[in-house]
């Protein structure tokens, strides 16, 4: 594990691997703001790293083992300048930016602030801006207020994962003995909730995302997914491809690992 010092305080945690292949890729990946990077260690480093690519995962500023300072504002444009520095950091070899759900935002924002890659994919990541999606950010805070992240994944989670995955999982969640407890709002999973996540900016300029693009769809998320605005705005990208996964639902990587670790190793076969 590396950390990528930035102050006394503060620091990103992140974890890389070069390509053993002359033609291999560096897939960087981008969590979700509840997340962490390991989310993508099971299934897909293996595969990756089986084909001869490298992968750079790291946990935002607020994650675990990447500390900051408290009167810090954890938003948007502050995790953009952090991806900035680490690949500065870590130059790693033909990078293809991979972010999940707002990590999307996230890894689009770099390259377009003039991150170095070869490619973008995009999973779960096409929304529009507007009422309904900042009722369900404002939805998302008030629950870990009231309860933790444990409130938060009992109520969103049977709308945001698929039903094999609820079906294997459901032993683990709504526990009649446990009780719940409010997120601490100087912690950093709140502050991402509450200042990243509120403070996010969906209206990507599309057409100017030139290069390769992935747009990977879980056809089971109940919260973000709207059909006609990914339709619309994939249609925006010069250089898009899709895959829709009727399996999945918004966490595709914990749901499905094989199916986006296999879309991930075609994908880099052509660039």
């Amino acid at each position: 594990m590396g950390i990528l010092k930035i102050s006394d305080h503060d620091a990103v945690s992140f974890e890389y691997e070069a390509p053993t292949s002359t033609k291999g890729c560096t897939f960087v990946f981008f969590n979700a703001l509840t997340g962490d990077k390991s989310a993508w260690n099971p299934v897909i480093h293996p595969r990756l790293s089986e084909a001869g690519h490298g992968f750079l995962v790291f946990n935002l500023r607020g994650q675990s083992e990447s500390p900051f300072s408290p009167e810090l504002k954890l938003g948007p444009d502050l995790i953009v300048e952090d991806v900035l520095r680490l690949l500065d950091h870590v130059n790693p070899i033909r990078p293809l930016l991979v972010g999940l759900s707002i990590g999307g935002l996230f890894a689009a924002g770099a390259w377009l602030k003039g991150a170095n890659a070869h490619g973008l994919v995009l999973i779960n990541t096409l929304r529009r801006d507007g009422p309904r999606l900042k009722w369900i950010g404002d939805a998302l805070v008030r629950a870990v207020e009231v309860g933790g992240l444990d409130l938060f994944r009992d109520l969103f989670l049977p709308l945001l994962m698929n039903e094999g995955w609820l079906k294997e999982n459901r032993g683990h969640f709504l526990k009649s003995e446990h009780s719940y407890v409010p997120l601490p709002q100087t912690g950093g999973h709140y502050k991402l909730l509450s200042e990243a996540g509120r403070e996010a900016d969906w209206n990507l300029p599309y057409e100017a995302l030139s290069l390769p693009v992935l747009v990977m769809t879980g056809l089971q998320d109940h919260v973000f997914l709207e059909t006609d605005v990914v339709e619309d705005l994939f249609s925006r990208l010069p250089k898009g491809r899709r895959i829709d996964l009727p399996g999945a639902g918004h966490l595709i990587p914990q749901e499905q690992p094989d199916e986006p670790a296999q879309a991930l190793l075609s994908f880099a076969e052509e660039m």
